[in-house]
Order: structure tokens, then sequence, then C-alpha cells
């Protein structure tokens, strides 16, 4: 989600949380979309990942747009100056351990970002610690790694915040997901692996 904001104080500031990392906010439930809203245009970069879906009304059946990760948005911003965002209505806290801000991984960060820019099809899932980690070789998603699962014999990709512990899946063909170490020989990937350090 990208909200254009004019005023020239905020658009500084969305140049400058470029140079920091992203993280997770936790806000008001059935809400994000207005706490994107707001953040946005303070100036903040906001993600909110949304997946469509098909809601069956008394009369009719209508689509929706709904939030990948319900109750959390991401934010990309300077954390020792986060009062501005704190106090915007909607807004609970930022997500910590303990008493200590913890940036989401930028890896897992990245991962996301791809997704909702290819537009493929996507849908909220149980966080998963174990299982096959792939990467997918083919695509618009192609590189993006993840955990991989079998629903109904469709392959889907999950995509896991640890932080949160929350879980996205995207259904993939069966043809564009390798094993990990697979896919580093194949797609050429090496430069990924660990490097020997002589002294």
């Amino acid at each position: 989600m990208a909200v254009a904001c004019p005023a020239a104080a905020a658009e500084t500031r969305l140049t400058e949380s470029n140079q920091h990392p992203w993280y997770a906010l936790r806000v008001r439930a059935r809400h994000e979309e207005l706490v994107a809203s707001a953040l946005t245009h303070k100036g903040y970069e906001i993600l909110l990942p949304q997946y469509r879906c098909l809601k069956q009304w008394s009369d009719r059946i209508k689509a929706a747009q709904l939030p990948l990760f319900p109750g959390y948005l991401f934010g990309r911003f300077d954390i020792n100056h986060r009062l501005p965002l704190l106090v915007t209505p909607g807004v609970l806290h930022i997500v910590s351990v303990g008493r200590e801000f913890i940036p989401v991984d930028p890896d897992e960060m990245a991962a996301i970002e791809r997704l909702v820019a290819s537009g493929a099809p996507a849908e909220p899932t149980d966080f998963l610690r174990v299982g096959e980690k792939v990467r997918i070789a083919a695509g618009p998603l192609r590189g993006v790694e993840g955990l991989l699962v079998h629903v109904n014999e469709r392959r889907r990709l999950v995509l896991s915040v640890s932080l949160l512990q929350r879980s996205v899946s995207v259904e993939i063909s069966r043809d564009h997901v390798l094993p990990v170490e697979e896919s580093r020989r194949v797609l050429g990937f090496s430069a990924w692996a660990p490097q020997a350090v002589t002294a």
C-alpha cells in the first residue's frame, strides 16, 4: 500500500527511511488500512501486504482485500524517532523482545516485498518452523526462499516472518520449485554458499 504524501517534511522522512530497517507494528484489529493510510500521510514508509478473497454476504458474494498479517503492518523508520508513529490512532506498539525493538529479518522482509510486487495469489497460513526449505526457480518470484508444504496435492510456498510468528502461503507450479542446495547448483547461487576462511 502506498499513498502519495505532498508535504515536503514527509517526503524527506520517506527518503531517509530507506536507510533504516523494517519494523513490525501491532495495530488494532480491522484497522490496518486506516492506520497504514495515516502513517503514510505522516511520511512513513509503510507496507501492508494484502490478499484478495471472496466473502459471502446474505444476498451476494463480494471480493475483499484483507491483510496477509492481520493486526500487523510493516514500517521502515528511525527507531530513535518513533513517538509520532506511536501516537497515531490505532497503533498499539512496535513489536519487541522484552524492552528491545527487533527489526524484521531483512531476507524475510525482502521475500514479502517480492511476493507483494509479484501479484501472486497468497493467503495467511499457520506459522511453520519445520519443512523443506526451497527456492523458486522461475517466474516473478524467482530466487525467493521459503518452506514447502503440500495442501490437497498442490504445492504451496510458505514465507514466514519469525518475529511475528506468522506466515503466508502462495501456490506455485511444481516445475518452479527446487530444494535450496539443488537450486544453488542449477541456478548458479554458489555465491550464497558459505565461503571457507583461511588465516
